[in-house]
């Protein structure tokens, strides 16, 4: 059995802005005879719990100064964090300044990312800047050799069972050191991406765990979260079923967005990143049955995403068919007994306050590309009619669902709805005849009479043409085609009401 060495430290340093865990903290460190020093309010919330604690200001000789700017900059204290202990010449040192040494630095940082999303500008941003935290946690990380950098609240638990078993060991040093580091750069990267504007851009995230394999089986793969945490499907709870796969994952990202992108209760199903189906109804057990009839051969084996809580009854729904994974917000109880039969099946909570990002990102060679997402949805009462008389409530009704659900479909995109539900889709295609006709078959009897929603302006009045010889009573598109005017001819003559909306959905 490997020997491992332990060091039990004497002395921490402890200023934390996050007073998460500090009292637990503190009567653990207490407990195992380590003095406390520490600084300000983490000094005083401290003693106030009658745990003894010495001020920065006495090891210093000098009190806090220019508003609390100047406080932990000092030899006193980095000559204790950095001392290499190993090294003779640097106890001869220490011994000679009268430094202490100390082997445990608590510091975590001020909340700059969290004033800045409050709204904050300007001197309030500023003074959130850490300049002595950084410095304190990159001088122990750097000395790990001899000191335990903590810098997240979660991670007490752990400093304290090292402490139980001992002391800290080198392998837990580095490992703390590590995610040291990682906490700087992240602060440093947001300070950097604030102070440029929209110059530069940075993205940090954690692993949560490494997946079975990615795309294909030969390759690797793993899921991160951003930093810092946001609630989104990388930190969804996965309730039930086999591990997510990165499919899964991809699948669920493109069911969600799609269920969000409604206000009333909605459910999408989706294969390979495209709608198999999507429908809103008050009821949310009726919007599954719509969303199904839509395509129930594509459906075996889809991704379902709800924008409500799933009950029994929509689990009753969903559960007699194959389904790979089922995202909502979350589940009653009866819902979860209902899908506990279906042992496979992955059921996955949201975070609580999920909302769809509003920033979107994707990898080419050499670089990102960053864009705002798309949740913009022009209203009906902006819209252009160009042709056909004005559409009954109901009518406009379902031409404004099937607007809104034509985004989360692949481009070239065409949906058919009847109702609030998508009849037919057609998607991916390289000109939009053929996802015209794709639409129109997958519909078929249940063209007649439906309306469609294209997600961008028909280039020649051939799509159109196809939509209209299947029944279609009504057409909203964004206009903008060189050709426009042969288009809305062509709905003009077959008598059906055609809207320009004047923005498109591209979905690549």
């Amino acid at each position: 059995m490997t020997n491992v060495t332990r060091v039990m430290p004497t002395r921490a340093l402890v200023s934390v802005s996050d007073k998460s865990g500090l009292l637990e903290l503190g009567r653990s460190l207490s407990s195992h005879g380590i003095e406390i020093v520490s600084t300000g309010s983490t000094a005083a919330t401290l003693r106030d719990a009658g745990i003894a604690v010495t001020d920065v200001s006495e090891v210093t000789g000098f009190e806090e100064t220019l508003d609390g700017r100047v406080k932990t900059l000092h030899p006193n204290i980095h000559g204790g964090i950095l001392a290499d202990l190993r090294q003779e010449s640097h106890r001869v040192a220490l011994e000679e300044l009268g430094i202490e040494a100390f082997g445990v630095v608590v510091v975590n940082l001020y909340p700059f990312v969290d004033t800045v999303l409050s709204g904050a500008v300007g001197e309030d941003v500023i003074e959130q800047i850490d300049i002595g935290g950084p410095a304190m946690v990159r001088a122990a990380a750097k000395n790990y050799a001899n000191v335990a950098i903590v810098v997240d609240p979660t991670r007490y638990e752990f400093l304290l069972d090292e402490l139980a078993a001992g002391g800290t060991t080198q392998e837990s040093r580095r490992e703390l050191a590590a995610e040291a580091f990682a906490h700087t750069a992240s602060y440093d990267q947001a300070v950097a991406s604030w102070f440029s504007d929209t110059t530069q851009v940075s993205y940090r995230a954690r692993k949560r765990n490494d997946l079975r394999y990615g795309e294909n089986s030969h390759q690797s793969a793993a899921v991160f979260e951003t930093l810092p945490v946001s609630a989104g499907l990388a930190n969804a709870r996965v309730l039930q079923g086999k591990e997510m796969s990165y499919n899964n994952y991809v699948d669920a990202d493109a069911a969600t967005r799609a269920a969000f992108d409604h206000d009333e209760p909605c459910v999408a199903i989706i294969k390979h990143q495209n709608p198999c189906g999507i429908a809103t109804d008050t009821d949310l057990a009726a919007a599954h049955r719509m969303a199904h009839e839509c395509d129930q051969v594509s459906a075996f084996g889809g991704v379902i995403a709800t924008n409500r809580i799933v009950d029994a009854a929509t689990a009753t729904s969903i559960a007699d068919i194959f389904t790979e994974v089922v995202v909502a917000p979350g589940f009653t109880p009866e819902a979860a007994e209902i899908f506990s039969a279906k042992k496979n099946l992955r059921l996955v909570e949201l975070p609580a306050g999920f909302v769809p990002p509003t920033t979107e990102w994707r990898h080419i060679s050499g670089g990102v590309l960053v864009q705002e997402a798309d949740v913009y949805f022009a209203p009906a009462s902006q819209w252009t009619r160009v042709s056909g008389e004005q559409p009954s409530v109901g009518v406009m009704e379902s031409l404004e669902f099937a607007w809104r659900a034509v985004r989360a479909v692949k481009s070239n995109a065409i949906l058919l709805a009847s109702g609030s539900a998508s009849v037919g889709i057609g998607m991916g295609q390289v000109n939009r005849v053929d996802s015209c006709r794709l639409a129109v078959e997958r519909a078929g009897d249940r063209a007649s009479g439906s309306v469609a929603a294209s997600d961008a302006f028909f280039p020649f009045a051939d799509g159109l043409e196809i939509l209209i010889q299947a029944g279609v009573s009504a057409v909203v598109q964004p206009g903008g085609s060189m050709r426009d005017e042969e288009v809305i001819a062509a709905a003009a003559k077959a008598g059906i009401a055609m809207f320009f909306t004047g923005e498109r959905h591209f979905f690549h």
